[in-house]
């Protein structure tokens, strides 16, 4: 059976963790963790970056960062995973869910504004498949409301827009480093990227528990003390060395899957110029990480057929995810507004094609080559 995913390795991890296991802090905010902050603070131009234990950690400080109360009301899109919605419901906000758009499965810059109104707190972007969305009309929609913009680039690490980093663009983003990301801390981790200087010192506050222990190890305080609310968002030194040896070699990954997904878009061409199939789409704007290879067929019938159809042939294909209005969850705490044209139709015909760091040219050949027989 060929795989959907295999968390990516490269070999410099194994010194890291293992430094870190032997040294006299594994707890976290320890070396490891400080190295990947500031690489991250270098990379990214932002004011700060906090690692997380995931990313649905660092989209719950985002929450509570911005100050979401009982009564706000966040927009995103409905074609994401739960952590998006859940981290702003936690804090008491309505989710106001608009369409997708059907080229790239972001959220559609053209539907938000007709979603604002007076008790609009936020904008919840999300990268899908590590394709930026339309940032700049974002952006400035945002700014002439007075309402923030959080970006969701769990998918977007090593991605740009207009040559800015995804994550880097909002007041606030936030990546995962989950083992079936392009990048990981050992199978979960996230960080948090604040772009808005206002909000540095109550994000190390909130992270530390509520406390100001990190300015107390800065010397900025003679002791710390509980001064907000706040959870414990630390992950583990351990979780951080090995991130770190994935931050040795993150060209290399990037340049390996994007190998793997070129191949599948050139073998897959012919089938896309039939018709029976579409292939992503990369606007001029961005360039994208090769998160994901994906394909689009006729419908949710024909999506059911040709993943039946890979399993018989051992390849391990997916669909992805469940429109978020539609679940039970999504009707209780949001509302879609506008006319649901794509998120729906969309997500039903969507097939994700396994790829991973280091996935071979005979597993490739021999995916490409199952989805050619059913075709044929």
């Amino acid at each position: 059976m060929i795989p959907f995913n295999r968390p990516p390795y490269t070999g410099n991890e194994d010194a890291h963790v293992l430094d870190a296991m032997r040294s006299d802090k594994i707890s976290g905010d320890g070396e490891y963790t400080l190295r990947c902050q500031q690489w991250f603070r270098e990379q990214l131009g932002c004011h700060k970056a906090l690692l997380t234990p995931s990313c649905t950690h660092a989209l719950e400080m985002a929450a509570l960062l911005i100050d979401i109360r009982p009564g706000d009301e966040v927009i995103m899109p409905s074609y994401t995973f739960v952590s998006t919605a859940n981290a702003f419901v936690l804090r008491g906000a309505r989710i106001v869910f608009v369409d997708i758009r059907p080229d790239t499965m972001n959220i559609d810059e053209a539907c938000i504004e007709a979603a604002i109104t007076a008790n609009t707190k936020a904008i919840v972007v999300v990268h899908y498949a590590g394709v930026a969305c339309e940032m700049d009309d974002i952006m400035a929609l945002a700014e002439h409301h007075g309402i923030f913009v959080i970006e969701d680039a769990a998918q977007g690490m090593m991605a740009t827009y207009k040559g800015r980093p995804l994550g880097s663009i909002g007041h606030l983003g936030a990546y995962s480093f989950h083992e079936t990301k392009n990048y990981t801390s050992g199978g979960e981790g996230g960080l948090l990227i604040v772009n808005d200087a206002r909000y540095v010192e109550r994000a190390e506050v909130l992270r530390e528990k509520g406390t100001n222990r990190s300015q107390f190890f800065r010397g900025m305080v003679d002791k710390y003390s509980w001064v907000d609310v706040g959870s414990s968002y630390l992950p583990s030194e351990l979780q951080a060395a090995y991130l770190w040896g994935q931050l040795q070699a993150v060209d290399k990954i990037d340049a390996d899957r994007r190998r793997a997904w070129h191949y599948y878009y050139g073998a897959l061409a012919p089938l896309a110029e039939r018709g029976r199939i579409c292939l992503p789409t990369i606007p001029e704007a961005c360039r994208h990480n090769a998160h994901m290879f994906y394909l689009k067929v006729a419908d949710i019938d024909e999506r059911s057929r040709l993943l039946a159809f890979l399993k018989e042939q051992d390849v391990m294909a997916v669909f992805h995810y469940v429109p978020l209005h539609a679940s039970v969850a999504g009707q209780r705490w949001g509302t879609f507004i506008g006319d649901d044209r794509y998120t729906s139709l969309e997500s039903d015909r969507l097939i994700r094609l396994p790829l991973w760091y280091g996935i071979g040219e005979k597993e490739l050949n021999c995916v490409v080559a199952a989805v050619m027989r059913y075709f044929d």
